[in-house]
């Protein structure tokens, strides 16, 4: 018999199934209970799931930064496996742990009392009248509910029930009122061990070792160290990654800051491109198209010819009065230039700075345009005035 089912669907069927051997977890899920009742159709028995709703927390307890990318769910490395062994549900708390008033004034009598019923509670919690013991120790505590050790003694009879949350409360009541407790650390480090909290276990009982350091203490401190440096391990590696990415971040905008001032230096670079006034002429009163003169100026023979001192000087005089034209009339050198320019800015309306404006000829020059007529019949001497000459 040939098997009915294509190979695509057999590779993925093989992938569920290591998905299965390496997390049998999952089939506990809703949508795959259909797997699950097949399986035990067929006298199998799927495993039940670790209790992990009282497991470590391993994300910090800040909220994530949106910016991160590296989240804990997409790290392979982030997915941390614990010894759950000894981790027990949570206890929920109930009214009968009572805080007793911490505004009570205390008396001499009740400080007699307080100290008869802490012996009693220490004695029956010696004997494991565990029950007992946190009766009498809360009958201590309404005496006077502002010491420490009562509270933590009670919080070692409450951990004695397997009550961890009742011991952690208890614990911080007792760290409020003296912060250097070391019982009050003690008791709620293993409490948090309790419910799978490795890494303050491990920050409590830390704790305790250094303000009173005894043999159980420091064990205790041995049994979930491995735990809690999984957990510090992965979220230093996480902050890491965090401050890798927001540098990179930063460099990027460096850059992008970078090459936005370029442009916009390059494009306010002066004399690249002179701003053009109307019909294409620069900005600037009375220089109506010099952007483009000066553009049609860069070719090499031009150049070239007005570094002739002699031709410099000829375009100066004749720039002061374009009539001075006639006297250069004569001189190939400069006639040659003016022919050439005449070529470039012919039918371009433009005039050469310092001549007169369009209809006058190219540039004002007599011979080009309407100023020919100058060059041809130039204008007769004028006549000298009857004082000419006369003493």
């Amino acid at each position: 018999m040939s098997c009915p089912i294509n190979k695509d669907a057999l590779d993925k069927l093989k992938q569920f199934v290591e998905i299965c051997k390496s997390n049998s977890a999952i089939l506990h899920l809703p949508d795959l209970n259909f797997f699950k009742e097949y399986i035990e159709t067929l006298g199998g028995k799927v495993p039940e799931p670790q209790k992990m709703s009282s497991g470590p927390k391993v994300e910090p307890k800040e909220e994530p930064q949106e910016t991160v990318e590296e989240t804990v769910e997409s790290d392979p490395e982030s997915e941390l496996e614990f010894d759950m062994t000894g981790c027990v549900e949570p206890d929920k708390l109930d009214d009968n742990q009572k805080m007793g008033d911490p505004s009570k004034e205390i008396s001499e009598e009740d400080s007699d009392k307080v100290e008869e019923k802490r012996m009693e509670a220490v004695s029956q919690l010696s004997e494991g009248n565990i029950e007992k013991a946190i009766e009498l120790f809360t009958e201590a505590i309404e005496f006077n509910p502002n010491s420490a050790l009562l509270f933590a003694k009670r919080g070692q009879a409450y951990l004695k029930l397997t009550k961890p949350n009742a011991c952690i409360r208890d614990c911080t009541r007792a760290l409020e009122i003296n912060c250097d407790s070391a019982p009050a650390y003690k008791f709620r480090g293993r409490a948090y061990r309790l419910l799978g909290e490795w890494e303050l276990a491990a920050k409590d009982l830390r704790q305790a070792c250094n303000i009173d350091l005894d043999e159980q203490t420091d064990e205790w401190l041995k049994e979930v160290t491995p735990n809690a440096k999984k957990i510090e391990e992965h979220l230093l590696k996480k902050e890491r990654k965090k401050k890798d990415k927001e540098e990179r971040e930063k460099l990027e905008r460096i850059r992008k800051a970078r090459e936005a001032h370029s442009r916009a230096a390059a494009q306010e670079k002066p004399g690249e491109d002179i701003p053009t006034g109307p019909e294409g002429g620069p900005g600037g009163a009375g220089m109506p198209g010099m952007g483009d003169f000066y553009k049609l100026l860069q070719d090499p023979e031009i150049m070239t010819a007005f570094q002739d001192a002699e031709v410099a000087e000829a375009f100066q005089d004749i720039s002061m009065n374009p009539a001075n034209f006639v006297k250069y009339q004569s001189n190939p050198k400069i006639m040659a230039l003016i022919t050439k320019l005449s070529s470039k800015f012919a039918g371009t309306g433009m005039n050469f700075p310092g001549f007169p404006g369009a209809g006058a000829g190219f540039m004002g020059f007599p011979g080009f345009g309407a100023a020919e007529g100058m060059a041809a019949n130039p204008p007769p001497p004028s006549k000298p005035s009857d004082d000419d000459n006369l003493d």
